[in-house]
């Protein structure tokens, strides 16, 4: 099987944005805390004020990762795993209280939104997925990438993660170290400099979470240059392998 390579990538957190700050954080990590979302300025301002923190944050990452030219023939899977969560809790609120719905905002509340915002902005056709697999989302969502580029070779593909800190009254019962955050991926079939190999083991033990998201551990993995990454939950280990 052909080696995925990671071609470009590009991270967002609550005051932690630049590449220089994120090698900074993976030098000495801490749990992500705190809400908000970037201010995407690049969007026009009609689709800019649609957004919601969620769909913000992706789009912030996506355009952070991809370069221009390649906008609107990649490949793209977005992997969350609550969606828009303040979104969905607003509207539950009022549904609680009896007050009306909003279209506008139940048309951002599904799954797929920041992947239908992100396909209007960059004029985009290609082939998209948009999933959440729980606490392994990021391994999921890195497996459905893998297979798109497997699946057709030529075209790059955008593997964009990302999360809200969660809202009242979740945010009680959330992860440790679950505060909003996005990461982007530009992946592609090659084995130059980001060659790596991902699979999927039976742990040597049982696997316990991080402090922080697993999307921002494969970041740091990278950034540091370690030639391993387990992570997974249980006695499930998701693989990855750096190759020279």
């Amino acid at each position: 099987m052909n080696r995925v390579e990671l071609v470009r990538w590009a991270a967002w957190a609550p005051d932690i944005a630049t590449q220089e700050e994120w090698q900074a954080w993976a030098r000495a990590p801490r749990p992500i805390v705190g809400s908000g979302s970037p201010e995407v300025r690049f969007l026009p301002g009609l689709q800019r004020r649609r957004c919601d923190a969620l769909s913000r944050t992706m789009l912030e990452v996506a355009h952070g990762c991809c370069p221009e030219p390649l906008l609107s023939e990649v490949a793209c899977v977005f992997a969350t795993r609550h969606g828009p969560f303040s979104t969905t809790v607003a509207m539950l609120q009022d549904l609680a209280t009896g007050s009306p719905l909003s279209p506008a905002r139940f048309t951002h509340s599904v799954h797929n939104a920041p992947a239908g915002l992100f396909s209007i902005w960059a004029h985009n056709p290609r082939a998209s997925s948009s999933l959440a697999g729980g606490a392994e989302t990021f391994a999921h969502g890195f497996l459905e990438a893998a297979a798109l580029l497997h699946r057709e070779p030529e075209r790059p593909v955008l593997f964009v993660t990302a999360d809200e800190s969660p809202p009242e009254p979740f945010d009680s019962i959330a992860d440790p170290g679950a505060g909003a955050y996005g990461v982007a991926l530009l992946l592609e079939i090659g084995d130059g400099g980001g060659a790596l190999e991902f699979s999927l083991r039976q742990a040597p033990g049982v696997l316990t979470p991080l402090a922080w998201p697993d999307a921002l551990e494969f970041l740091r993995w990278w950034i540091t240059g370690e030639e391993r990454l387990i992570l997974g939950r249980g006695t499930r280990a998701w693989t990855w392998t750096r190759r020279d």
